[in-house]
């Protein structure tokens, strides 16, 4: 498993997603609410009561086939299986130290599915991480789950399902996980194939009844249909489904189903080939790159990669690469955001000040507006130091080059504005010595001075200290995360705390563009 697929590795580069519910135990504490139950374990059938009956060791006494369990001998676990390696992330292989299993996947669950774009930057770098298992690994495989889990709620399901495809999902927990993320990237054969293909999975009725429809067995889907309802196998909402999916023709002067309450992927792809699509607006993150695809329309591709861009699950090229695939024919809303982005690509392109000068503005407030000026940085803002720039837009282009990944090197250009606050450039540069001048000046308000004292002060937060000295980095990573997860919002000490943290753990990038992120997009007075 260690052997690296480069274009997996170059994925990853670029972007740093049974049939009555109950959870199984071997489920981590991260589980997702919505994935699909298209696996189950097999159901035991009790043998007859005979009177006289003598017990024989060698007689079956289930009808279904024996539960096996293959291990290759030397493989390694799948706890530790990654996509970068320590050279490339600069996180040491003994990462988790002593931390166990389930309190790892705890802490990542307890995470918002937001945060800000340098956290879910950093999460997305540990998660993919190519690092020593925890000391209680074991065939359970918690912590990788919990890993997916992870990814899937940050809504990076191309990055989950590279981590699934180099660990090898054979297992229920993992096929599950699997199966959904085919589904909504649109790779929905490669995985009913699969299924179909590995009868030991155990497939669900709706799962199964699905893929043989999608492989063209229409008979066989049927007559699994027919089985399943003779067996009162399944809900009526879902037999209800079924039956509209395999044969649509007959329901069409009829009402549509109602919305249910609980959406997978599998009921979400469903409800979609009957011509019933399911709002995207209240479903988590992953469900969004099911709009991605250019066979749907326009506007709800721009809404779902929007959406993906605040968080980082996309690169921000691909929003502008959708953004600027036609012109807009419409105003108002999106497309005010697409007209404005567009314009100021153009004036960028033709290196005219006055143009830019005229588009810039309009660009910077429509994004922010939206929550997506970072993505705009990440678009523009290196390209912004390269040029001339009229003293009118200056404070604009500060900010969108402060928040780009070339945030250090703008602040050593002559392309910041001259009343850009001494804060922002001191920690632009990593100036600790500048950073504690402003301090002392006394003319920091208090998320300011967290700020300040984050980079001043010696060592990690207090109550991580013992964390981080027993070895257990990962704890203290995820811990520091959660206490700076609200962004400009968050309790100024929490935020100093969580950005000491990281400067202690060796994440001293990220600790800059996180203080950067706070004190440029904080709400302004």
């Amino acid at each position: 498993m260690r052997t690296r697929n480069f274009v997996v590795t170059l994925l990853v580069l670029n972007v740093l997603a049974g049939p009555n519910g109950q959870a199984r135990a071997e489920e981590p504490l991260s589980a997702i609410d919505w994935l699909s139950n298209v696996v189950e374990a097999p159901r035991i059938v009790a043998p007859p009561k005979l009177p006289q009956a003598k017990p024989v060791d060698d007689v079956a006494r289930s009808a279904t086939p024996a539960s096996v369990v293959t291990t290759t001998l030397g493989a390694p676990s799948r706890d530790a299986v990654g996509l970068l390696p320590s050279s490339v992330t600069g996180i040491p292989a003994v990462f988790w130290g002593t931390t166990s299993s389930t309190t790892l996947a705890a802490a990542m669950s307890n995470l918002r599915p937001d945060l800000p774009p340098p956290l879910a930057e950093l999460m997305r770098r540990v998660l993919l991480a190519e690092l020593a298992p925890p000391i209680d690994s074991s065939d359970a495989e918690i912590l990788f789950q919990a890993r997916v889990d992870e990814l899937l709620s940050l809504g990076a399901l191309e990055q989950a399902k590279a981590l699934l495809d180099r660990a090898d999902p054979g297992t229920a927990p993992l096929f599950q996980r699997w199966f959904d993320v085919s589904l909504l990237t649109g790779e929905e054969d490669v995985a009913c194939t699969r299924m179909l293909r590995q009868p030991d999975l155990s497939p669900t009725y709706p799962a199964r009844i699905f893929c043989m429809a999608r492989a063209g067995d229409w008979d066989a889907a049927n007559l699994t249909l027919s089985t399943a309802k003779a067996l009162n196998a399944m809900t009526p909402a879902e037999d209800a489904l079924m039956a509209r999916f395999l044969d649509p023709e007959l329901f069409e002067r009829e009402a549509p189903l109602p919305i249910p309450t609980r959406v997978t992927p599998l009921v979400f792809r469903m409800h979609e080939a009957i011509g019933e699509p399911l709002s995207l607006s209240t479903l988590p993150n992953a469900f969004a790159f099911a709009a991605l695809s250019e066979n749907g329309g326009w506007k709800p591709r721009i809404t779902a990669a929007e959406r993906l861009a605040r968080t980082g699950a996309i690169l921000p090229s691909r929003l502008l690469a959708i953004y600027t695939e036609r012109q807009p024919a419409a105003s108002g809303g999106v497309w005010d955001r697409v007209d404005a982005v567009q314009a100021f690509e153009t004036a960028l392109k033709a290196r005219d000040p006055n143009a830019v000068a005229t588009q810039l503005p309009e660009a910077v407030r429509a994004m922010r507006r939206a929550g997506l000026e970072p993505a705009l940085a990440s678009m523009f803002g290196e390209t912004l130091l390269g040029l001339p720039l009229i003293d009118e837009v200056r404070e604009d282009a500060t900010r969108l080059a402060l928040l780009s990944p070339a945030y250090e090197a703008a602040a050593n250009s002559d392309a910041i504005a001259a009343n850009t606050p001494a804060l922002w450039r001191s920690v632009a540069r990593g100036d600790v010595a500048a950073i504690a001048e402003v301090a002392q000046s006394g003319s920091l308000d208090a998320l300011e001075g967290a700020v300040a004292a984050a980079f001043t002060a010696a060592g990690p937060a207090p109550d991580l200290k013992p964390v981080i000295e027993e070895g257990n980095l990962g704890l203290a990573t995820l811990k520091a995360v959660k206490l700076m997860e609200d962004g400009a919002s968050a309790d100024p000490l929490a935020l100093e705390n969580g950005l000491r943290t990281l400067r202690n753990l060796g994440f001293a990038d990220i600790a800059r563009r996180m203080a950067l992120y706070t004190l440029i997009t904080r709400p302004r007075s």
